[in-house]
């Protein structure tokens, strides 16, 4: 819904407020969602969608005192079946995806100039999308929005590099029948900060099949939202973080289960070594009442390698039916094992090669999920140097 759609005398004040620091919703369906951003509060930091962010590390993306002085730069490789085009904001294909949630994403709403729209169809091969910052010391906005045409399949990986401070809404949009699978990497460099939200919009037996990858950045802060359109969608979502010291990793996700026989199954998980490594895991899975038949499983674990290091964790999971095929949610947060340590010492391995193997086996099934062997190898690649930076 946008702000003139909120009930009330003063509807954009009202649902800003709520759920806002003031009235704190009881529900994640109460939400407020708006593309104007003047209909959101600025956030001061108490607020339950806010409190584990920190602020001042955003450059003045969350308060309008960015300089919004720069511009990313959205490159697409495909072949047949692949259509890219420069849209202005008055597309009307575009919102299809969610509306915002926050005030970041509303900023970003309200300020882009030109989208990028990818469109798929048939079954095209794989498709790179890489989105680079404005470079270091400046601030930009985007819009990026992919697309399939009905019983179309393909994959797509949405890779996030550069400097600068970005915010930016990425719409998904899923016809009918039609399967993709997604990776989004985050790969900025060590000045970057990133504040993004993604809306994943699943129609009528649709597949969605979704890694998230974050390794590099200042701060990175992604929200993702699953609605589903119709009866039949299945979706997955995995993700991996690894979070060195002074770095902060923040994934916030809303499941929305509206109607029946859908399916969806996240598993996030992170890993952090260093004096103030801290990762946020927000997981909201929602099954309102007309959703009947609905089978759902959300886990977050985390890995805690070093003293100093924080890891959040809030798994939420709301029914309103009985009717449903099934529903849980698990959240795990740990310290190293010396015991597996030790395994694997006392039959020769040096520590910290036994380190590594440990997060390497911690993290193989997310990786293991991505089916391009190239992109699955370089991301390997990654974490090993990750590693070998931190000294695990």
């Amino acid at each position: 819904m946008t702000a003139p759609e909120v009930a009330g005398l003063a509807p954009e004040l009202e649902g800003a407020k709520k759920g806002q620091g003031e009235s704190p919703i009881a529900s994640a369906i109460d939400r407020f969602t708006a593309y104007d951003v003047e209909a959101f509060e600025v956030p001061g930091g108490r607020e339950e969608n806010w409190r584990f962010t920190p602020l001042r590390r955003l450059r003045g993306l969350h308060d309008g005192t960015a300089a919004l002085d720069g511009a990313t730069k959205v490159e697409v490789s495909g072949g047949d079946g692949v259509t890219v085009e420069t849209v202005g904001r008055d597309d009307p294909r575009l919102g299809e995806g969610g509306v915002p949630a926050d005030r970041v994403a509303a900023a970003a709403w309200s300020a882009f100039r030109e989208a990028t729209v990818v469109t798929l169809d048939g079954t095209p091969g794989p498709v790179t999308i890489t989105v680079t910052g404005p470079g270091e010391g400046r601030s930009a906005v985007g819009h990026l929005q992919v697309r399939t045409t009905r019983h179309a399949e393909a994959t797509v990986v949405i890779e996030n590099r550069g400097s600068g401070a970005v915010a930016d809404n990425v719409e998904v949009v899923l016809a009918d029948g039609s399967r993709l699978e997604l990776v989004v990497t985050e790969e900025w460099a060590d000045d970057a900060v990133h504040v993004g939200a993604r809306h994943l919009s699943v129609g009528r037996d649709a597949t969605l099949r979704s890694t998230s990858v974050s390794l590099g950045g200042d701060l990175v802060r992604v929200s993702e939202t699953v609605t589903y359109r119709e009866p039949g969608g299945d979706v997955e979502l995995r993700g991996l973080g690894y979070a060195d010291a002074g770095q902060h990793l923040e994934q916030r996700l809303l499941v929305d289960h509206s109607v029946p026989h859908c399916r969806s199954d996240v598993l996030y998980k992170n890993a952090l070594q260093g004096d103030g490594a801290h990762t946020v895991w927000i997981g909201d899975v929602v099954i309102r009442a007309a959703a009947e038949a609905t089978e759902t499983f959300e886990f977050n674990r985390n890995l805690v390698l070093t003293e100093r290091a924080r890891a959040d964790s809030v798994p939420n999971l709301e029914i309103e039916t009985g009717e449903i095929a099934g529903a849980g949610h698990a959240s795990a947060t740990g310290r190293f094992d010396d015991e597996q340590l030790f395994y694997l010492q006392s039959r020769g391995i040096p520590e910290d090669v036994a380190r590594r193997l440990v997060v390497r086996g911690f993290f193989g099934e997310i990786l293991s999920k991505i089916t391009l062997p190239e992109l699955r190898e370089r991301l390997e690649a990654a974490v090993e140097a990750e590693l070998a930076v931190t000294g695990v």
